[in-house]
């Protein structure tokens, strides 16, 4: 789609800089929660830098998902509207893949570290369970 290359330098949507424009400089943390298994999971501290990025990313996807929204009401051609339906689902996959990674990286390694990781290992194939076909 031609907007996509406009919609990719576009900046967070006002609502979004002010809930990420935190004073505290490498690190980002989420307090406990459970994660919908009843066991009480370990804070989720990221940092920053992989903040954006993910919601830089989901920004974009946004964009584009407005952008097909367009190609519909403007009665695009079918295989067009299809094609970009396709890049939105690419797009959505490499943010979980990232999300993935992060939690994989950081998350679990510090289960491992505290000694928590049987819990986080749980809550974490009741994630996939649910996130994969």
């Amino acid at each position: 789609m031609n907007g996509s290359n406009r919609l990719a330098k576009e900046s967070l949507p006002t609502s979004q800089q002010a809930e990420h424009s935190h004073s505290h400089d490498a690190k980002h943390e989420h307090p406990d929660h459970t994660h919908g298994t009843g066991e009480l999971a370990h804070p989720h501290i990221h940092s920053e830098e992989s903040l954006r990025r993910i919601v830089n990313r989901l920004s974009r996807l946004e964009g584009h998902i407005r952008g097909i929204k367009t190609m519909v009401q403007q009665n695009s051609p079918c295989p067009d509207v299809l094609l970009q339906i396709a890049a939105v689902r690419g797009a959505l996959d490499k943010v979980a893949r990232i999300v993935l990674d992060e939690h994989l990286t950081e998350c679990i390694g510090r289960a491992a570290q505290e000694g928590n990781i049987d819990v986080e290992i749980k809550q974490l194939k009741a994630a996939l369970d649910r996130f994969l076909p």
